[in-house]
Formats: C-alpha cells, sequence, structure tokens
C-alpha cells in the first residue's frame, strides 16, 4: 500500500491520539505515526502541539524516521524555539555517528533550523563535519556555512568557518570542491566588497582539474565562479578556454549556458588575428543549435540567450539561418523570439530567403505573429538597402490583401521607411492614403498622420485628409493627437493661406481644451513659435531630419556586456540587469566583459553611482531660476500647474539674483546631510508640524494622503499618511518632487512594501535630499509632488517649514557675526512680531536650538533681553537674527539679516511655528 493512506483520516480528537501512537513502545507504530504527522504538516494543519512527542522520536537508529523528525523540526522550530533546543543534544551526537549519511543529515538539519539560539551550538558540530574524512559529509557542510553565514554572517567569521571554506577549494574531491565555491559565491554576492573568491591561476587549475569529474550542477557552479576571473593575458585566457570547450557538448544545457558565458567572456581578451579565436566561434555554434532541438520552455531561454550572443557576435551563427525559421507547432513566444533573430542575422547574402520566409509568415493566422512579421519586413528594409525596393513591393502586396491588422503594421513600417530612404519610396502614399478609414490603431493613425504631415505639398487634399481626424480629436489617444497637431503646423508652414483656419482650430483645441499637459505645452510652443517668428518656426518645425537607425532595438552596449555576463540567469531571459528585478539588501555586483588590451582590470565593478564621496555638487547656482523660466519636469509628467504663467504674457518676472553668499560650498556635501554619526543629534523637543491633509480621497480616487516633515539626525523626512478609502487595492506606490526652490527631492524610493487594502492606512518615511534641481517657488517653500500607483498618477502641492533645511553646523563665531551682520546692507533687513508668547529668553533659545536655530550671544539692556541669533540653510544661504524679548511682554520683535531677503518672510513664519508650539 502506498503512502497516500496518511493523508486519508476521519477520526476525531486526532492530535491526542497521534501523541499516544508517538510515545507508544513499538518502533513501527512510532513510525507510522510521524508519517502521519508530517500527512498533516504537508497538508497544512497544525501538529506543532506534538513538539516535544516528535523530538522525542529523534532517539532512534532508522534512517528513514530520522529523516521525517528533521523535517518536521526545519518546518516548526522557528515558531518553538524553546522547544527546538531540546533537540540539540541528538544533533550533535548524531553529528558524531559512524554512519556518514546521519552525520550529513544532522549538520544539514542544524543548517535549515533558522533559530539564532541553535546557531552557537551548531559551530563545534559543523568545524567537525568540515574536516570529516568523508567526502559526502564534507560537501553538505560546505552548503551549511553558507545557511549559517545567512542567519548571522558576524559568527561565521568569528568561527573562521570562511578559511576552512578556501581551503576546501584543494580538497581531492571535486563534489566538495564545487560546493565550497557554491558557498563562497553565494556569501560573496551578499558582501559584494569582500575578496573571498580570491582566484589566481593555482585555485583556477584546482577549479578546472575539479570541472571534468564534478556533477552537472557542481560544473556549473564552477563554471560561474570561472567567469568572474579576469586571466592575466590572452595566453591564460586561450589556455582556460581550451579546458572549458568540452563542457560545451554535455547534455545538460544549464552546463552549456554556462560553458558559452565563460568562454563568451574570455574570448574578450584574444587576438581576433589569433587561428583559435577562429577556431572557438566554430565551436560555438553547434552546441547554440542543439539547444533549440529541446522542449519549448528551454527553447525559449535559448533563444533569449542566442539574442545577447547574435547582438554582440553574430558571426558566431551567421550562417545558421535556417535553423530560426519557425515551425508551424511552435508556440507563439518561440515564435516571436525566432522572428527577432531572425531580423537580427539578416544581411545581403540570406535577405532573399528570410524574405521569402517572411512573406510566408503574414498570411499565417496567429494575429500577433503577422504583426510582428510584417514589421520585420520593414525592419528588414531598413537593414539592408539592397533589399528595400523589394520589401517595399512586399509591403504594398500585403495592403491590398486589405487585412485590417496587416494594413496598419504595414503603414507603421513604411513610416520608418521613408525616414530612412526620404524622397525614394513616395509614390506608394496615394495607395497608403486609400487605406486611411480602416486605420483604428492609434499607432497605425499616428503614422499614416505623419506621412500625410511630412509629404503635405505632395498630397492635394491633405488638409481634408487632416481636417477629418480633427473632428474626433478628443477621443483620439494622445500619441494621435501629438501627431496631429504637429502634421498641421507643419502643412501650415507649407500651405499658409489655405490652412490658417486649421491651425487655429488644432492649438486652441491642443492648449484650451486639453487637460493633457504633454499635448498643452506642444501647443503652446508652437502658438509662440508661430506668432513670433515664423522664419524661426519653420526652421524648427521643418528641419531635416536624421536618418533613423539601421538597429533601433539594439541593448545598450554597456548594459548588452553586463547581460553577456549573466547569459544562464534570469537576466539573460528577462534583458535586465539582476539590480533591476533582485530586491533586499543584498549588493548586487556590475559585471562588466575584461579588456581586450589584458590589463587586468576587474570583472566586477561595483555600481559607482553618487556614492556619498562622489558627485555631489560643488556648490549651490548663484541663480535660482525663477518659477516662470521652467516648464514643471516632474518624472516627465509636466504639472499642469507650472505651465499655467504661459498663458499669460510673458514668461513670468526675471529670474531674481541670489547673492554671492549661495555659492559658498554647501555644508559638507552629503556627508553633512545624512551625519549619523557625527555626534550632532537632533535635541529633544525639535518641532514638528502635526499632519495635514494634502490630497482628499475625493480628488486621488480614493487615497487619500496626509503628512508633516520632520528633521531627524540631520536627515530630512517627509512622513506621510496613506488611507485607501477605495474599493480596490493599491499598490506599485511611487513618488517624484518637482524642481522646486532648496532642491528637495527623495533619497531612495516610497517604502510601501505591502499592497493598500481597502480601508487600511499605512504610514511610510521618506528621506529626503536637497541636491535635486532647483527652481524658485512662490512661496519659496511649496513643493509639488506627484505619487503614483497602479491606479493613476496624481499631483498635490504642500508647504514645508523652512525649518527643515537649518543644518547642525549653523553655530557662527561671534566675531563672524558681528562682521557679517555689519556687511548684510541694512535693506536686506526684515522686521517682524510674534505676538502672545509667554516663553522667557532662556527658554525661547532652547527650544529655538532644538531646530537648529543656534543663540550666539545675549545682552540684556533697559530690562530687555537681546538674543543673536545665526541659521545655516541646506544650500549655504545663511540668516542672521536678533530676537527681542521684554519680561512681562508677550510680543517679541525679531529682526533678520541674510543676503538672500526672500528666505526672511519663511524663516520668521518658522520662528512663530517653533515658539508657539
Amino acid at each position: 500500500m502506498t503512502d497516500s493512506k496518511y493523508f486519508t483520516t476521519t477520526k476525531k480528537g486526532e492530535i491526542f491520539e497521534l501523541k499516544a501512537e508517538l510515545n507508544s513502545d513499538k518502533k513501527e507504530k512510532k513510525k507510522e505515526a510521524v508519517k502521519k504527522v508530517i500527512a498533516s504538516m504537508t497538508v497544512g494543519k497544525d501538529v506543532s502541539a506534538l513538539f516535544p512527542d516528535v523530538v522525542n522520536c529523534m532517539q532512534t537508529d532508522n534512517l528513514e524516521l530520522k529523516k521525517l523528525v528533521y523535517l518536521y523540526l526545519m518546518n516548526y522550530a522557528k515558531s518553538q524555539p524553546d522547544m527546538a533546543i531540546m533537540a540539540v543534544n541528538t544533533f550533535v551526537k548524531d553529528c558524531e555517528d559512524p554512519n556518514p549519511l546521519i552525520r550529513a543529515l544532522a549538520v544539514r538539519t542544524m543548517g535549515c533550523i533558522r533559530v539564532d539560539k541553535i546557531t552557537e551550538y551548531l559551530c563545534e558540530p559543523l568545524r567537525k563535519c568540515l574536516k570529516d574524512e568523508d567526502p559526502y559529509v564534507r560537501k553538505t557542510a560546505a552548503v551549511c556555512v553558507a545557511k549559517l553565514h545567512d542567519i548571522n554572517a558576524q559568527l561565521v567569521e568569528d568561527q573562521g568557518f570562511l578559511d576552512t571554506l578556501k581551503d576546501l577549494i584543494s580538497d581531492s574531491n571535486p563534489m566538495v570542491v564545487a560546493n565550497a565555491v557554491a558557498a563562497l559565491s553565494e556569501i560573496a554576492e551578499s558582501h559584494p566588497n569582500s575578496n573571498l573568491l580570491d582566484l589566481n591561476p593555482q585555485s583556477i587549475n584546482k577549479l578546472l582539474t575539479a570541472l571534468n569529474e564534478c556533477t552537472e550542477w557542481g560544473q556549473i557552479f564552477i563554471l560561474d565562479c570561472l567567469a568572474n576571473y579576469t586571466p592575466r593575458d590572452d595566453r591564460e585566457s586561450q589556455s582556460i578556454c581550451e579546458r572549458v570547450t568540452p563542457r560545451l557538448s554535455h547534455a545538460n544545457s544549464a552546463v552549456v549556458l554556462s560553458a558559452v558565458k565563460v568562454l563568451m567572456k574570455f574570448m574578450e581578451m584574444l587576438p581576433k588575428d589569433l587561428d583559435y579565436y577562429g577556431t572557438l566561434l566554430k565551436k560555438l555554434a553547434p552546441p547554440l543549435v542543439t539547444l533549440l532541438s529541446a522542449e519549448p520552455e528551454l527553447q525559449y531561454v535559448a533563444l533569449r540567450n542566442i539574442n545577447l550572443i547574435v547582438q554582440k557576435r553574430p558571426e558566431i551563427l551567421k550562417h545558421e539561418m535556417k535553423v530560426f525559421f519557425v515551425k508551424y507547432n511552435d508556440p507563439i513566444y518561440v515564435k516571436l523570439e525566432k522572428l527577432d533573430i531572425m531580423i537580427r542575422l539578416a544581411s545581403q547574402a540570406n535577405i532573399a530567403q528570410v524574405l521569402a520566409e517572411l512573406k510566408e509568415y503574414a498570411t499565417e493566422v496567429d494575429v500577433d505573429f503577422v504583426r510582428k512579421a510584417v514589421r520585420a519586413i520593414g525592419r528588414c528594409a531598413i537593414k539592408v538597402e539592397q533589399s528595400a525596393e523589394r520589401c517595399v513591393s512586399t509591403l504594398l502586396d500585403l495592403i491590398q490583401t486589405k487585412v485590417n491588422y496587416v494594413v496598419q503594421e504595414a503603414i507603421v513600417v513604411i513610416k520608418d521607411i521613408f525616414r530612412k530612404y526620404p524622397n525614394k519610396y513616395e509614390s506608394v502614399i496615394a495607395t497608403l492614403c486609400e487605406n486611411l478609414d480602416s486605420l483604428d490603431e492609434p499607432e497605425a493613425r499616428a503614422a499614416m498622420i505623419w506621412i500625410v504631415g511630412e509629404y503635405a505639398e505632395r498630397i492635394d487634399n491633405a488638409d481634408e485628409l487632416l481636417e477629418s481626424f480633427l473632428e474626433g480629436f478628443h477621443d483620439e489617444s494622445t500619441q494621435v493627437q501629438l501627431q496631429l497637431l504637429t502634421a498641421i503646423v507643419k502643412l501650415f508652414l507649407k500651405k499658409p493661406t489655405e490652412t490658417q483656419e486649421l491651425v487655429q482650430q488644432v492649438l486652441s483645441l491642443a492648449t484650451q481644451d486639453s487637460d493633457n499637459p504633454d499635448l498643452r505645452d506642444r501647443g503652446y510652443i508652437y502658438w509662440r513659435l508661430l506668432s513670433t517668428d515664423p522664419v524661426a518656426a519653420k526652421e524648427v518645425v521643418l528641419a531635416e531630419k536624421p536618418l533613423i537607425s539601421e538597429e533601433t532595438d539594439l541593448i545598450e552596449p554597456t548594459l548588452l556586456e553586463e547581460l553577456i555576463c549573466h547569459i544562464g540567469t534570469l537576466a539573460s531571459v528577462y534583458h535586465k540587469p539582476p539590480s533591476a528585478f533582485v530586491e533586499g539588501s543584498r549588493g548586487v555586483m556590475h559585471k562588466r566583459l575584461p579588456a581586450r588590451t589584458g590589463s587586468g582590470e576587474g570583472t566586477e565593478c561595483p555600481d559607482v553611482g553618487n556614492a556619498a564621496g562622489g558627485s555631489a555638487p560643488e556648490a549651490a547656482p548663484s541663480i535660482i531660476p525663477s518659477q516662470g523660466d521652467l516648464l514643471g519636469d516632474l518624472l516627465n509628467l509636466d504639472l499642469p500647474a507650472v505651465l499655467l504663467p504661459l498663458m499669460g504674457a510673458g514668461f513670468g518676472a526675471a529670474p531674481a539674483v541670489m547673492p554671492a553668499s549661495l555659492n559658498a560650498p554647501v555644508g559638507g556635501g552629503l556627508g553633512d546631510l545624512f551625519d549619523l554619526g557625527g555626534g550632532v543629534g537632533m535635541p529633544m523637543g525639535a518641532y514638528i508640524p502635526p499632519k495635514t491633509v494634502w490630497l482628499p480621497a475625493m480628488k486621488a480616487k480614493g487615497l487619500e494622503i496626509s503628512g508633516t516633515f520632520a528633521r531627524r539626525a540631520g536627515v530630512i523626512q517627509m512622513e506621510l499618511v496613506l488611507t485607501n478609502k477605495a474599493m480596490s487595492v493599491m499598490t506599485d506606490f511611487a513618488i517624484q518632487f518637482n524642481r522646486n526652490s532648496f532642491g528637495l527631492a527623495p533619497a531612495g524610493p516610497l517604502q510601501v512594501l505591502t499592497p493598500l487594502g481597502p480601508n487600511q492606512t499605512i504610514e511610510v518615511s521618506l528621506p529626503l535630499s536637497t541636491v535635486g534641481p532647483v527652481m524658485k517657488m512662490d512661496p519659496l517653500n511649496n513643493l509639488q509632488v506627484a505619487v503614483k500607483n497602479n491606479i493613476d498618477v496624481f499631483y498635490f502641492s504642500c508647504q514645508y517649514p523652512i525649518s527643515m533645511l537649518f543644518v547642525e553646523d549653523g553655530k557662527m563665531e561671534r566675531q563672524v557675526f558681528l562682521a557679517t551682520w555689519k556687511d548684510i546692507p541694512n535693506d536686506n533687513e526684515s522686521q517682524f512680531q510674534i505676538q502672545d508668547c509667554h516663553l522667557n529668553s532662556e527658554a525661547a533659545s532652547n527650544k529655538l536650538q532644538g531646530s537648529n536655530i543656534f543663540t550666539i550671544a545675549k545682552r540684556t539692556v533697559e530690562g530687555q533681553d537681546m538674543l543673536y541669533m545665526s541659521i545655516k540653510l541646506s544650500n549655504g544661504i545663511w540668516v542672521l537674527a536678533e530676537l527681542k524679548v521684554q519680561a512681562g511682554n508677550p510680543n517679541y520683535t525679531i529682526s533678520l539679516k541674510c543676503r538672500a531677503p526672500e528666505v526672511s518672510q519663511c524663516v520668521f513664519q518658522c520662528y512663530e511655528a517653533v515658539l508657539k508650539n
């Protein structure tokens, strides 16, 4: 009878009965009971109450029973950590069992029990197993080190396990070597800067020796490790390639792809005139072709990798075009991928064959495939000039079929052909115009409108054609609206007398009746151009266009190099670097191919990016551009509010010139901004404004956003409360700021890690930096924000207290204060009254210091306390203040002096808010 009987039971009080059976004296009954427990656990029943009884069954010589108990332990140890400690003695004992299978089982299970309390007991048995006489135990222990490192990295380093692991690379058993390499690679991934896999020619030689003898997965680990090595010169590179080449004939496709990855990488260092280089190119083709005879899922993975290889080295597969011809029973995802590779391999030598094949595909029944085939014909025309005429006539034949989606795709690609070969195939325009009424897809309509606008002088009724599109302007997609606007402006510039009404109509529709910021932007720009300087408009709109390139969809070279280094992984299937889809704290390394010179550059270069010591701006700009000078560029979403000044007479006021003090270096750059360990903590009592509703739910399809700003330990935080008042789940949150007066920008993504369900509220703290783009706002502390989720993009604006920008090193020396006060012109002094404030001067000083407003000096004149204070903003502007406090008088007088007097009003508001709250 099979084990399925353990999954079917109708007994009542099952847990109680199992408990009795687990404590039975009969071994067979005990084993049956444990099997029932595992069956219950497998189907999701909670059998954690039996933990002590199951643990008692560990004391047995029966390997099958021991495995079952260990399986139970792995599952429930996390929820019962105190109970799990009971099992430690048995683990330690099992690690010294004469049977190597039991020793390995014990150490494997201990590594899987992720309980901190048990971890320390694991060290001694693990140390013994790493030096065990049996290779099976050693290879299991090697993997256990990686698991333990994931639980407690410090413990592994302190216990010296990493050194033992490095020694295992020289082990006599190839499987131990492979597992040691796998464990070290895993650990190195989570610590990108540690030099754990210190590869040198000697260790590489040991790995290559082990490569021939270990299992297929062991070979993959070793090959992946080899791919991270950079040979010293082309001779070493050739030697490694020669020893890796036999792996190309392996039965496992993963081994083949890992070998291809190593060879593709090391080929970079071989001189192209070397005989071996040519031999290697020939050897790479057959294994890649063989992969295409596997099942469809494997074919797809192979094709995605081949796509990268062909972009890097098309010569490898240039004679293998036929294997990429589509079979009738290929799944659609394989067909589309093959089609892509066919176009990449298309050349003058094989274009006739390719075109005949593509024309055949265009008559298939699968709509997606037919569309791609028609598009492929156009791409062939652009890539192989000699075939362009044949491609155009093929496309015209397809248009004659009158199949709607074929016609639409053909028009889209003919537009590209016109861009590549201007004034060559315009004779087909008449045929295209005949099919105008059948176009219902935005891309095809936009392409046709572009053709009519571009060649308006050759089409007699161009104005009528474009006017027919204009009738349903607001129902069109944005793509079509933008194209129609441009086409009518082109037509007007070519035939001004006949189309004046038409251009007025489209500009009015685009600017006054549309709520799309992109469309309004373009409409205003054309309106301004046409009304101020028609000659300039002609030069801009009818400028000669650059020819489109042959391959518009090639992967960008640096990304391609990185993806070649990830052949055989998910990155090569997604065509995205690992950093784009791997979440978590692990630092993902950015890999690149070695330089051909063999200069010994590192294979892996961590993403330099904007490191703290990197490219922080040296100084703030001396001019903050006026708000009207720049169109809003919020995530390229163009805030409508920013465009409003364009509807007036001009582009807004002249830019406000900021004083020289703005050119002072931004105090310490990013170092200050994130000074978490500098000892300058935020004193208690720092003022944080109460949360207010920034975006009501009725304006954001059910999403309500309220929030405030705080400065903690030198970091500005935007504290948000997101509430879902809609009926659907909200996900994929992102945030972006428009340019603002002080360059505030998110320092990281908006961390909403779980979906926001209906009636749920979540609090999020978003750290901000002050190194974003700058544009003067009105009021100065206005912040325009866009928040995106899976439903839509929502805009709101809020005002931040300028005290968030007061930095911790804003205490000026007395002498410098005096000199600066005298130096700032009296015209720059502003005086304000703070009313109903009942603090004495000392309490006021302490309260203000909490918000980084520092008292430099204090003097008393005729019973009135005069406090002299300094403030430094994050962009280097200094504000000096004199606060007059009269005992018994609840009204204070404050005088502010600053080289940028625009700031004074906001600073006064901060004084008032801090002192009164």
